[in-house]
């Protein structure tokens, strides 16, 4: 198990649908999950954003490891107020969760991230890197909002001198306990399929992320960020279109990108155009998508 003698991880966020695969990951590995939430069935039941109560609740703990993949969603964001609670969880709620760290005695924090912070816009053929700048003023203030929660959040746990700071920036996440519902919708053919008009996205299945927070507990630098993300990259409109396709739901209908304007979040990503390179994450994590792409990671999905 190398530096990690406890093998104990306190996860923020245990009971949301990233929390369970990052439990289920880590628990293969060998390590002990205390779930962090304010849940009656949490291990540590306690509220982010309430500092005082936080530092109680973790008082006596010996701890290695500490995930912060809290968020305040219960279900997608379509308007940009559906990410304020989780904006104020990055920005707040890491600061207090770090004093928990320390008192935990915890020597490294895993930070769940997202690939967003390099821009919701369009970056053309350029291949994102973990160099390339993030968070770049965007104009509008509801986007700064959630650039700031990321900046921040990041900069809190890669900025800490005593303890280790890994960032995992991820993709947008599928798999299992996200695509049944999207699949559902499509059954009653709730879900259209926006134009893309070329732009793609990053995508990482649920499974796969998991099993990289497991692997940045003992693997990654201190004070760095990798990139999570699969090898093909895809548009919005085309990711719907491949669920339908895989598990033979009726065919959704292909819509205006301005149909969205209705929810700013949502035509915030699905205008968005990116492309990242895992190479980082493969070389200094060791971790490798299971699936090249969301296809081939749904079909496996749809058979078991």
């Amino acid at each position: 198990m190398g530096m990690n003698e406890t093998k104990n991880v306190l996860l923020a966020g245990a009971s949301g649908v990233l929390g369970r695969h990052i439990t289920e990951a880590l628990t293969r590995d060998g390590y002990t999950v205390l779930g962090l939430g304010r849940g009656a069935g949490a291990d540590v039941r306690a509220d982010l954003m309430d500092r005082d109560g936080l530092l109680r609740a973790v008082e006596g703990l010996h701890v290695d490891t500490v995930v912060h993949a809290a968020t305040a969603l219960r279900r997608p964001p379509m308007r940009h107020k559906d990410m304020f609670a989780t904006d104020d969880l990055r920005l707040t709620g890491t600061a207090h969760l770090m004093e928990a760290a320390r008192a935990v005695g915890a020597r490294r924090v895993i930070a769940e991230s997202m690939v967003f912070g390099y821009g919701y816009r369009d970056f053309g053929d350029h291949v994102i890197t973990e160099d390339t700048d993030l968070f770049g003023p965007v104009g509008d203030p509801a986007v700064e909002r959630h650039l700031e929660g990321m900046r921040v959040k990041e900069q809190l746990i890669l900025g800490d001198r005593d303890i280790e700071g890994i960032a995992l920036r991820f993709g947008l996440f599928y798999g299992a306990g996200a695509t049944e519902t999207l699949v559902g919708m499509l059954r009653k053919r709730q879900a259209p399929a926006v134009a893309d008009h070329g732009r793609v996205l990053p995508w990482v299945e649920l499974a796969d992320a998991g099993r990289a927070v497991a692997l940045a507990v003992e693997g990654g630098r201190a004070g760095e960020a990798y990139n999570i993300v699969d090898e093909t990259p895809m548009g919005f409109g085309e990711h719907v279109k491949a669920v339908a396709g895989v598990f033979g739901t009726p065919k959704p209908m292909t819509v205006p990108t301005w149909l969205m304007r209705p929810f700013p979040y949502v035509h915030r990503v699905v205008t968005t155009n990116m492309r990242v390179s895992n190479a980082k994450a493969k070389a200094g994590l060791g971790w490798t998508p299971s699936h090249p792409g969301c296809v081939e990671a749904l079909s496996a999905l749809a058979g078991a």
